[in-house]
């Protein structure tokens, strides 16, 4: 296990324009984080900067308290495990997880134990004879993971490692990532696209926009307390629903409605012309509450049947919400319903800034 800092840390290519600027991140001993966001955001090229595989144009890389920045990668104890797996095609599979240690000059004995405790722990220990190009695409990964693990580092790095499994194989990993951490209780940075990926295995979470940090926290002050538009609408699934607001006395104007807000949130927002209003599917109902209910027309548009659930699109002016509804839900497309939602259930954003208010 390490600690692992990162004090502004900055990478540019050219010297003109910067891709990831100034992040700061502390990595606890143990702990699993993830950063997360779209292609070409900086999160691959900040691993790879951890790594030692791209260099830091400004700023600190720590791995306990030990500036690693001109550190080459094997003299910092850390393993990555790539998204194309990077097996070696001629070597069979006890060879491949057995070659970093091989390097090292490891005793013989030593090899052949860590690499018979880490095919056990993954399950592989009855295909270690078999070449890479026998296997599928989860057993692969999974080689690629015991390698790292024999390696017994102070950190691992996963740079979107479940990418090139189909859905259900992902899933099966994921939860055997997670596992592997609880066992091992291992330092892990990995990077996905997949906020659903980020959700279920984070400790914590940086979400990363545009080469800078957005957020970094909790997976559930990320979902529930949100810092700006980009984080509320990146995760969730489906994400929230973010609708353009003027600010009136009455209350909140959306198209041609408005949501009339207890006195304390007008006050609030007396000084503001305009807002952005978040609420996630989950809290659109179509039963009216008790107190403070708050009540959209809205036309349905589209329904998505799930099995256990419904998803119901509709439409709001020029805006479209989505809601999650019972799987039994059956009105026909084209009625006018009401949504149902509560104040405490409304996340409220700068439209200027994207900040959250």
């Amino acid at each position: 296990m390490a600690h692992v800092e990162l004090k502004q840390v900055q990478k540019s290519y050219d010297g003109k324009n910067t891709v990831v600027h100034s992040v700061d991140l502390e990595i606890r001993h143990g702990e699993f984080a993830v950063l997360v966001g779209p292609s070409g955001c900086g999160k691959s090229t900040l691993l790879r900067m951890v790594a030692g595989l791209e260099t830091v144009t400004a700023g600190d890389i720590l791995i306990d308290g030990q500036r690693v920045n001109d550190l080459p990668p094997r003299q910092r104890d850390i393993a990555m495990v790539f998204q194309d797996y990077a097996l070696y095609p001629h070597k069979n599979l006890f060879e491949n997880m057995a070659f970093g240690l091989r390097l090292r000059k490891e005793p013989e004995n030593i090899i052949r134990q860590r690499v018979m405790d880490a095919a056990e722990l993954l399950k592989i220990d009855h295909l270690l004879d078999r070449r890479p190009g026998a296997l599928s695409g989860g057993q692969r990964q999974r080689v690629a993971i015991g390698r790292a693990i024999v390696r017994q580092p102070k950190v691992f790095l996963f740079d979107e490692p479940l990418s090139n499994l189909d859905a259900q194989l992902r899933g099966e990993m994921r939860a055997e990532i997670k596992k592997l951490h609880q066992r091992l209780g291992a330092t892990i940075i990995y990077v996905t696209h997949d906020q659903v990926e980020a959700m279920t295995l984070a400790d914590r979470i940086a979400v990363m926009q545009g080469g800078h940090k957005i957020q970094y926290d909790t997976p559930h002050a990320i979902y529930n307390q949100p810092s700006a538009v980009f984080v509320a609408g990146f995760t969730g699934s489906p994400p929230m629903n973010l609708l353009r607001a003027e600010c009136t006395p009455s209350g909140l104007h959306i198209a041609d409605q408005v949501l009339a807000l207890p006195d304390p949130w007008r006050a609030r927002l007396a000084a503001r012309q305009h807002v952005v209003v978040g609420i996630r599917p989950e809290n659109l109902q179509l039963q009216a509450r008790p107190a403070d209910d708050l009540a959209l027309r809205v036309t349905l548009s589209l329904l998505e049947p799930l099995g256990a659930e419904t998803l119901g699109l509709f439409q709001l002016g020029a805006h479209e919400l989505t809601a999650r509804l019972s799987a039994r839900f059956q009105e026909p497309v084209g009625s006018v319903l009401t949504l149902h939602t509560h104040t405490d259930h409304l996340h409220l954003f700068d439209a200027a800034t994207g900040q959250a208010l």
